[in-house]
């Protein structure tokens, strides 16, 4: 079962749970609001291990407090959340998923807790409450379909979860603020853990035609348009590019069109989101290395955070049209799989040599964003697992942005402030365009070592034509290898949320996501 997010009016001091979470800053010595309350209740139980030093208030730092009856909640969380001139929406999802680890360890099965921030923190109480249901639901995913058992283990070694939590508010007059922040949190949540989900699942069951049916039950649900698009309608096209890539494979390549019409008399305020889909790459006949080969189920991770971030984009309704084109496929070595040298020829009628087959994503991309030029698309995102030179580069820190609009990679920042997903952006000097360049054809797929992960998306910018265009390259930030905060072992389902925030914000809907109406 799910976690329920709740909000209540009450009083924290007289609120019945198996556990109640209050918060501290770093420095403090006298707690105050929330916490103070709670810590008179306990007979200062809060202010003497602040006295003796086994509370600091740093973030991360989790106390737990046995009342013993004095108040009715049986325990109670300290969660320090640092220095509060670093305190942000950020802090509050990192605190809300280590707590509900931190709980789900103890066995308990649902707990209250305090609007972090929503006071003396300066946050706004609906983002604040967003924050807790993202940091709740994504800190408490876990991925067990595949355990015989039918229960698993969570990231901690201890099985179960959490039913519900309970943000409890004293002023009844803030409770439909927090109500509507945490129902598109938990909008956000969930659509993040369908993309964990699909990128969680192995190759053999994640094919191209499994995202394409998961692609048709979220338009369904949300009330998309969907058109998939098999490997004689791209054909038809001239789509040489994609279809290079998937003559090596039995399984049949789609590109998935996800249509969400946010502002149908206004054809021209729209957005196009491109996700990279290769269900399993090994590299075709540039093959890879056998070592770590099974992580490259993950390599549809952009695709599947396009599929997600539509979802929560149907459910949030901004007034936008926005299309999601995801381009899936496998990159596989067989008989017929296309050879190192061969030339290629994309829908907008450019050449690529492939010199490298293992160097496929830009191939594939290329075509869907021409696809998405076709059908009128003037801003364009592409996120693609597309280079390991971006490992290097950034590590898991960040996402690579790259891109020939500064007002669009300047939108995505700011929606990646919102988030809590970090974008760094990377220089697309005409240097780099030499790094490409091919005897035989207009370009070639591999610049080779030098700036690998630039001369990808060089060649990626031959294909978005004169639409607005920015590249994230989420090689590095698709996986997270613990956990910490909303982030678990496994897939993180970056950059689903970021993705829903900026078409919300190119919407004009100032203020964020909790202006936006969720169902």
């Amino acid at each position: 079962m799910p976690t329920a997010v709740n909000v209540v009016a009450g009083d924290v001091t007289n609120f019945a749970t198996p556990a109640l979470v209050v918060n501290l800053f770093e420095g403090v010595t006298h707690p105050g609001g929330a916490t103070g309350a709670v810590d008179r209740a306990l007979d200062g139980a809060i202010s003497a291990l602040i006295a003796d030093g086994e509370i600091k208030g740093k973030l991360g730092e989790l106390t737990l407090v046995h009342t013993l009856g004095r108040v009715l909640a049986k325990r109670v969380v300290v969660a320090g959340l640092g220095k509060a001139d670093a305190f942000d929406t950020g802090s509050v999802r990192r605190v809300s998923g280590d707590v509900a680890r931190f709980l789900r360890r103890k066995g308990v099965m649902g707990f209250a807790t305090i609007a972090h921030g929503a006071g003396i923190g300066g946050l706004d109480a609906g983002e604040s409450a967003q924050a807790i249901a993202e940091g709740t639901l994504l800190g408490l995913y876990k991925f067990d379909t595949y355990r015989s058992d039918g229960n698993g283990s969570d990231n901690d070694g201890n099985g179960g979860g959490i039913e519900a939590v309970t943000i409890v508010e004293r002023d009844a007059g803030s409770v439909s603020t927090l109500a509507a922040g945490a129902s598109v949190g938990v909008t956000l949540a969930e659509s993040t853990m369908l993309a964990r989900d699909l990128v969680n699942h192995p190759a053999n069951v994640m094919t191209p035609t499994r995202m394409a049916d998961t692609a048709r039950e979220v338009a369904e649900a949300v009330g998309l348009d969907l058109d998939v698009m098999d490997r004689d309608r791209m054909a038809e096209h001239g789509m040489g590019a994609f279809l290079g890539v998937a003559q090596g494979s039995e399984e049949p390549p789609k590109l998935i069109v996800l249509t969400y019409r946010g502002d149908p008399d206004n054809p021209g305020n729209n957005l196009g989101l491109v996700g990279k889909g290769i269900t399993f790459d090994t590299g075709g006949i540039s093959l890879k290395p056998a070592a770590n080969m099974e992580a490259m189920k993950g390599d549809m991770a952009g695709g599947a955070s396009v599929i997600a971030a539509m979802r929560a984009i149907g459910r949030l309704k901004p007034k936008i049209n926005v299309t999601g084109l995801i381009a899936a496929t496998e990159n596989m070595p067989g008989g017929r799989a296309q050879r190192p040298g061969d030339v290629v020829t994309a829908m907008n009628g450019k050449t690529i040599e492939v010199i490298n087959t293992d160097a496929e994503g830009r191939l594939v991309l290329a075509d869907t964003m021409c696809y998405a030029r076709s059908l009128g698309i003037t801003r364009l995102v592409d996120v693609a697992t597309l280079t390991g030179a971006m490992v290097v580069t950034l590590g898991k820190a960040c996402t690579g942005m790259m891109g020939n609009s500064s007002e669009l990679a300047k939108a995505i920042s700011k929606a990646g402030d919102s988030s809590g997903e970090r974008f760094w952006e990377l220089p697309m000097l005409e240097d780099y365009r030499e790094l490409i360049r091919s005897d035989v054809a207009d370009m070639k797929n591999s610049g080779g070592r030098q700036a690998g992960s630039i001369t990808a998306a060089m060649l990626l910018r031959e294909f978005a034509e004169d639409a607005d265009w920015v590249h994230l390259d989420i090689a590095g930030t698709s996986t997270a290898t613990s956990a910490r905060g909303h982030l678990v072992k496994g897939a993180t389902g970056v950059p689903t949320r970021t993705l829903a925030q900026l078409a919300v914000n190119l919407a004009g809907l100032n203020g964020g996501l909790t202006c936006c109406q969720a169902h």
